[in-house]
């Protein structure tokens, strides 16, 4: 069962391999958790057992540590989404996992960091105009100008780039294709920034970075002419961050800074769920109340009656 429903989640639904890849090492744990009890088929398992589980994943034990909340959650989804495949293929007679919820979460705001220090680390590329650091600005100013995550630029082949002809004179620098969780895909528009930095990139360095390579269609390549993979650009970005004096920025913190400061500016939540590719409106607003709390800040120190 637990294969037939990993192909489903594979094929059918189209999960991205990192969420699959976690879907089963979660599920492994829970047919571990099933056979330990005595338990063949998903027709015997009852509520209880499924409990049993939750309660185990946030205690831990010898060979597992205690999961946050978060990760308790995903594997409880799981879980549930497993029963619900073994009562529709008819392995089992009833779903015990159905009144089972994951554990709550703290809802945490996400951290963005300031337009001034986004500039500081862009200019921290790289010293020169070489190569790699042209890709390195092009990779940045994509992250912060597009709000992609770090799978969605590395994915990137130069065919999913449209650019705006050199006598453009509208704010629109081209547009972007990035293809999401789940497989689906979004066109988010090139600012100019993102387009100067991708032009120089294009023309100046990936030729000369690909003849090291036996030839791929991906936007941005690694010194060896291939693919730049997630960690690549990680180390690209933590390079930069480095130069530029900032600490704990990563690849998930200029999408945020992407949403945040496009809030700030008067964006329409429903046109940032949007650009982030969220399926869910609800996923866009915790943004809204860091945007609150900016505005108490200005409210603050503005206002003249404002001051207790």
């Amino acid at each position: 069962m637990l294969s037939s429903y990993l192909a489903h989640l594979a094929v059918e639904r189209g999960l991205a391999a990192n969420t699959l890849a976690c879907y089963r090492r979660d599920l492994r744990r829970y047919v571990d958790h099933l056979s330990a009890r005595g338990l063949a088929s998903m027709g015997q398992v009852a509520e209880s057992d499924v409990v049993a589980f939750l309660a185990s994943l946030r205690e831990g034990d010898e060979e597992h540590p205690a999961l946050v909340a978060s990760s308790a959650a995903r594997a409880v989804s799981a879980v549930r989404g497993l029963h619900r495949f073994a009562l529709r293929e008819g392995a089992a007679g009833h779903d015990p996992a159905h009144e089972v919820r994951p554990p709550r979460q703290l809802r945490r705001l996400p951290k963005a960091i300031t337009v001034e220090e986004v500039e500081r680390l862009i200019a921290a590329s790289g010293p020169d105009d070489a190569p790699l650091t042209l890709r390195n600005r092009a990779l940045l100013e994509v992250l912060y100008g597009t709000g992609a995550r770090i799978s969605e630029a590395v994915g990137l082949s130069v065919d999913d780039v449209t650019r705006a002809g050199p006598s453009d004179d509208s704010f629109s620098g081209g547009e972007v294709r990035l293809r999401g969780k789940g497989g689906r895909a979004r066109i988010v528009p090139l600012g100019r920034f993102a387009r100067s930095a991708l032009d120089a990139y294009l023309v100046r360095a990936r030729p000369f970075i690909a003849a090291h390579g036996r030839g791929t269609h991906a936007l941005f390549l690694n010194a060896r002419g291939g693919r730049l993979t997630r960690q690549g650009a990680w180390e690209v970005l933590q390079s930069a961050a480095e130069r530029a004096g900032l600490s704990g920025v990563s690849p998930h913190m200029l999408r945020h800074s992407f949403a945040t400061h496009l809030l700030d500016g008067g964006a329409d939540v429903r046109v940032v769920q949007e650009l982030l590719g969220h399926a869910s409106v609800t996923t866009t607003q915790v943004y809204t109340l860091v945007t609150v709390d900016r505005l108490r800040e200005v409210y603050a120190a503005a206002h003249p009656r404002a001051q207790r």
